[in-house]
């Protein structure tokens, strides 16, 4: 497939806030609660300054895509598809994720958040004890990860391109969405002056980046095998060669241009190497670094963001640009 910028900037940043949300979701079950805990008050800073970044992240990415529709003022008829359609599915849960979003940050910046139940109880503050619940964070957490499952199924449901409805599509998709998550985080944490940042939140960023390089080389695998050619979507295979008489058109058309990208296989592996290098590697060393020198967390945090969100910026890309649809065989093409 043709890979398109707009696109491209959808799954990566909409992908970083959703794994952004998902960690605020996270630590509002796992903060504590007490009023007169300082710990509390510093966990609200960190979760409010999350869901902003998350805010920002997502909608830049909703707004993002509506630019890939020929008719962007009728996207809103795709939300009624919502039986049948991963991409409506996706559309409502998107929209859903901003409710909790939009509680949890009204309860950070009015201070429910951290008191939690030690708030005043009167009656006219229920509403901001359900934001500052921990039943608010779990759900942005649960909605945040449909939201990034529907999104992975748009792709993994397409049966014609191999190089997408694979089972590694889904569960790869899911792990950068936390993994880049994890790693804005990290720069937050730094943006606000903390003199360390949390051993458990690097430890999981190393363990993110490993799952998704491990991920992604078992998909690569799977792309390197040869795909379905002209014999396997005739059925003739077992009568003799099959070929085309002639090509079906002399010039390129829409089909050839959007659905048969091609990518040079040299290419196609120092793209590779690159997403491994900058888009794990490095955050991992990075996260390594600031594990055993805590005064060079802040820094590092930058630099972890820059190669991090630079090397799934390549992953998309090829993620695109490595898929053929079957159609392609109609010209001689071999699918992947």
């Amino acid at each position: 497939m043709r890979p398109t910028f707009s696109i491209i900037f959808f799954t990566v940043a909409s992908g970083a806030g959703y794994g952004l949300w998902i960690l605020s979701g996270w630590l509002s079950l796992l903060a504590p609660r007490l009023a007169d805990d300082r710990n509390a008050w510093a966990a609200t800073d960190l979760v409010g300054a999350a869901l902003c970044a998350g805010f920002l992240l997502v909608s830049a990415g909703l707004f993002s895509s509506l630019a890939h529709l020929g008719q962007p003022q009728r996207a809103w008829r795709a939300l009624s598809q919502w039986r049948s359609s991963w991409l409506s599915r996706e559309g409502v849960a998107a929209l859903l994720c901003y409710i909790p979003a939009g509680a949890m940050l009204l309860a950070c910046t009015l201070g429910g958040w951290a008191t939690g139940d030690a708030i005043d109880t009167r009656s006219s503050n229920w509403l901001l004890r359900m934001a500052g619940s921990r039943g608010a964070g779990g759900i942005l957490l649960l909605l945040a990860i449909v939201t990034l499952f529907c999104t992975a199924n748009i792709y993994a449901s397409l049966k014609p391109i191999r190089a997408w409805h694979n089972r590694f599509v889904v569960p790869a998709y899911l792990v950068l969405g936390i993994y880049s998550g994890a790693l804005w985080l990290w720069l937050l944490i730094g943006m606000m002056q903390a003199s360390t940042t949390s051993s458990s939140l690097l430890i999981g960023i190393c363990a993110a980046a490993l799952a998704a390089g491990v991920l992604k080389l078992a998909y690569w695998q799977f792309l390197d095998k040869p795909g379905a050619a002209a014999p396997d979507a005739t059925g003739l295979g077992a009568l003799g060669t099959v070929r085309s008489v002639e090509q079906p058109h002399t010039e390129e058309n829409y089909l050839t241009h959007e659905m048969g990208f091609r990518l040079a296989r040299k290419h196609a592996h120092k793209l590779r190497a690159l997403v491994l290098a900058f888009g794990f590697g490095m955050p991992t060393l990075l996260a390594v670094l600031a594990l055993a020198l805590p005064s060079a967390g802040a820094w590092a945090s930058w630099l972890a963001v820059l190669f991090g969100m630079g090397g799934i910026f390549i992953e998309r890309w090829l993620f695109f640009a490595e898929a053929k649809h079957a159609v392609m065989l109609f010209y001689g093409a071999r699918s992947g």
